[in-house]
C-alpha cells in the first residue's frame, strides 16, 4: 500500500472516531421504561417457553444486560430510589400506602436536575409517590405529565368504578377521561411527547401500570396464552405483558422514525418481582420464575432481582451482559454523567455511576452491598425484613407478611430475628435452598454490622419530619383531595376499610370549603372533622353521599386532619375529603 492510501486511510478513520465521539458527547435522549410486577422470568428473553417479548428483549440484544441488578420488592420504594439514586429510607418512602410511600418534598429527582440542565421531562403511567402537592410529579421536575393516582387504578385513591378501559387519569394535573386501555394511552402520550420534542433533548419516563393487579386485559391479549392451556391468572398476566411488549415496539419505531435512535439512551427495567394472587412467597401454577424463590413483597430473588436492559447505540456496543451487582440507585448517576449533568454540590447519592462500566473504561464496579428494606406503616424498624445483597453473599431477615398489621418490634422480636438471619452464597445458591449463617457467623456478623451502620445512617438522614405532610391552600394546589390512599392511622384498604384515618397536613391561613364525600349512608348521623383543635359536626340524613362544611377558618401550620362519620357512637372513615381555598 502506497504511502499515500495510508495516510487517506488514518484521516478517514480518524475522522471517523472523531465524529463518533463528537456524536457521543451531544445530549443524548432518554427514553425510560419501566414495568409494574413484572418478573425476571416474565420475559421471552430469560427462557420463557411461552411468553414472547421481541421488544423488550431487542433492547438487551442491542445494548447491555445487567443480570444481577437490584430493586426494593415493592412499588412505592423502588420508584423513589430509582429517581433520586437514594435508598428509599433516606427519601421517607418506606411502604406504599398509609403515608409511607409520600417522598419527601426535598428530594431532588431526575427530572428536576435534567428539567433545569435544558431538557423536556415527561411521565407517562405511574408515579405513586404522593398525589397532593408537594409530591405531585409535576412538583418534582416533570414538567408534562399523564398518570393516574394513588398505586393503581382503581384503588382507594380512585372515584368508584374506576378501570384499565376508558379510565379517568390526570394531565397536567387537571383529571379527565380518556378513551381506550390505559396502556395504550400511555404509550400514545409518550409517541406524541417525544414527536412533540424530538429537536431538543428530552426524558420520557413511560411508567405503564402493567401487569399490575386487578390482571384486566382484552381477550385479544390473554386469549393466545388460555389456547396454550395456562392458568387464567397467568393468561391474563402474560397477556398484559404482550400488551406493553407491543406498545414498547411503537416507541423503539417511532425513534427510528425521526432519526434519533442512535443518540437515545433505552432503558427498560421492573419495579420488583412477580405479584401473585396467593401467598406472598408463592407463584401462580407453572409461573416461570427462573427457578429464583419469592415473589413480590419478599426479600428473596425473585422479589428484589428485576431485568434491566441499556442502549445507547452511540455510546455502548451491542450483546454485553454484566454480572456486576447494580441497583436502581445506579439509574440516576448513570443518567446524568451520560448527559453531563453534574450532581449539585451536597447531595448525598447512595448510587454510583454505571457508565465507566458501560463504556469499558472500567472492568468492574466496586465491591460493594445494596441494602433493601421495607414494610407497613410509615415508621421504620430496626431488623424487620430486610436484606444486605453482595456479591456473593446475601443476608436476609424474611418476613411473610410484611405489609400487614405490625407495631415497633419488643425485645423478644428483635432477638428472634436476628438468631433466624438467613445467609446464602448466591454465586453457587441463587435459588436460596442452603442456609449457610451457621456455618459462616463471621460473614452474618460482618453483614449484620453493615446493615446496622446504614440504618441508623438512613434514619439520620431521613430526619425528624417524617411522614411528608399534605399541603393545603396553596398557590400551586388551591383545591385538596384528599383520600384513604394517603391516610395514616388504622388503614384504607380490607379489613380496615371501615375504620378512620388520619391525614398529616400543612395548612396556609385561609377560609376554605370542606366536602366529605362517602357512600350512601344508611342512617342518619353525624359528620365530624378536626383539626388543630377546631372541632365541627354537621347532622348528615340517611341517603347522603356527601356533606359541606362552607366558610372554615383554618390556621396556618401542622397538623392532624380527621373527618369521618358516626352512628351509634360508631366511627367510619370517608372516602374523600375536597379542601378548597375560598379566599
Amino acid at each position: 500500500m502506497s504511502c499515500l492510501k495510508l495516510i487517506c486511510l488514518f484521516l478517514i478513520l480518524n475522522l471517523s472516531f472523531e465524529a463518533q465521539n463528537t456524536y457521543a458527547q451531544k445530549r443524548p435522549n432518554i427514553l425510560l421504561i419501566m414495568t409494574d410486577d413484572q418478573g425476571l422470568g416474565d420475559i421471552g428473553l430469560h427462557n420463557n417457553d411461552v411468553l414472547k417479548t421481541p421488544n423488550m428483549d431487542a433492547i438487551a440484544k442491542q445494548g447491555a444486560e445487567f443480570k444481577q441488578f437490584i430493586v426494593n420488592f415493592n412499588c412505592s420504594p423502588t420508584r423513589a430510589s430509582m429517581l433520586t439514586g437514594r435508598d428509599n429510607y433516606r427519601t421517607g418512602v418506606v411502604g406504599v400506602t398509609e403515608t409511607s410511600h409520600l417522598m419527601k418534598s426535598s428530594e431532588v429527582t431526575i427530572a428536576k436536575l435534567l428539567s433545569e440542565a435544558g431538557y423536556s421531562t415527561g411521565i407517562f403511567g405511574k408515579w405513586h409517590l404522593g398525589d397532593s402537592y408537594p409530591m405531585r410529579p409535576s412538583d418534582k421536575g416533570f414538567q408534562e405529565t399523564l398518570i393516574h393516582k394513588g398505586g393503581g387504578i382503581g384503588q382507594a385513591s380512585d372515584p368508584s368504578g374506576n378501570s384499565y378501559f376508558n379510565p379517568i387519569l390526570e394531565h397536567n394535573n387537571v383529571r379527565k377521561v380518556f378513551k381506550g386501555y390505559c396502556d395504550d394511552i400511555f404509550a400514545d402520550a409518550t409517541l406524541s411527547f417525544i414527536d412533540k420534542n424530538k429537536d431538543k433533548p428530552f426524558f420520557a419516563f413511560y411508567a405503564t401500570n402493567l401487569p399490575h393487579f386487578p390482571l384486566t386485559v382484552s381477550d385479544k391479549w390473554a386469549d393466545p396464552f388460555r389456547k396454550m392451556g395456562l392458568h387464567e391468572l397467568n393468561a391474563r398476566t402474560y397477556g398484559m405483558v404482550a400488551n406493553v411488549d407491543a406498545n414498547i415496539g411503537r416507541l423503539l419505531a417511532k425513534l427510528k422514525e425521526l432519526g434519533i435512535e442512535d443518540n437515545t439512551i433505552v432503558i427498560f427495567m421492573s419495579d420488583n418481582g412477580p405479584r401473585t394472587k396467593r401467598t406472598k412467597n408463592d407463584l401462580y401454577p407453572d409461573r416461570y420464575s427462573m427457578n429464583l424463590r419469592g415473589t413480590k413483597t419478599s426479600v428473596y430473588e425473585n422479589g428484589i432481582r428485576a431485568p434491566f436492559f441499556i442502549k445507547w447505540p452511540a455510546v455502548i456496543p451491542q450483546g454485553i451482559k454484566f454480572t456486576n451487582l447494580a441497583a436502581h440507585i445506579d439509574v440516576m448517576p448513570t443518567l446524568l454523567e451520560a448527559c453531563n449533568v453534574p450532581v449539585p454540590k451536597g447531595l448525598k447519592l447512595d448510587g454510583l455511576s454505571l457508565m465507566p462500566l458501560l463504556s469499558a473504561k472500567v472492568k468492574n464496579l466496586p465491591e460493594r452491598e445494596i441494602f433493601i428494606q421495607g414494610h407497613a406503616g410509615s415508621e421504620p424498624f430496626k431488623y424487620f425484613h430486610f436484606t444486605v445483597r453482595g456479591q456473593r453473599y446475601k443476608l436476609i431477615s424474611p418476613t411473610d407478611d410484611p405489609y400487614g398489621d405490625i407495631s415497633r418490634p419488643t425485645d423478644a422480636d428483635v432477638k428472634k430475628m436476628i438468631a433466624n438471619l438467613e445467609l446464602y452464597d448466591i454465586e453457587k445458591d441463587s435459588s436460596e435452598i442452603n442456609n449457610i449463617a451457621k456455618k459462616h457467623p463471621e460473614i452474618v456478623k460482618s453483614m449484620l454490622t453493615k446493615y446496622e451502620n446504614w440504618f441508623d445512617q438512613a434514619i439520620k438522614d431521613r430526619g425528624p419530619d417524617w411522614p411528608q405532610r399534605i399541603y393545603l391552600g396553596t398557590l400551586f394546589q388551591k383545591n385538596v383531595q384528599l383520600s384513604r390512599f394517603d391516610w395514616g392511622g388504622p388503614g384504607a384498604f380490607g379489613k380496615h376499610s371501615n375504620k378512620y384515618g388520619y391525614w398529616e397536613v400543612f395548612s396556609a391561613a385561609a377560609r376554605y370549603r370542606i366536602t366529605l364525600r362517602f357512600q350512601k349512608i344508611p342512617a342518619s348521623g353525624l359528620a365530624f372533622f378536626k383539626y388543630q383543635g377546631l372541632e365541627k359536626n354537621i347532622l348528615v340524613s340517611e341517603g347522603k353521599t356527601s356533606v359541606i362544611f362552607d366558610d372554615i377558618e383554618l390556621p396556618a401550620g401542622s397538623g392532624r386532619f380527621e373527618a369521618f362519620l358516626k352512628f351509634d357512637s360508631k366511627e367510619t372513615g370517608v372516602q374523600f375529603v375536597d379542601v378548597e381555598r375560598i379566599n
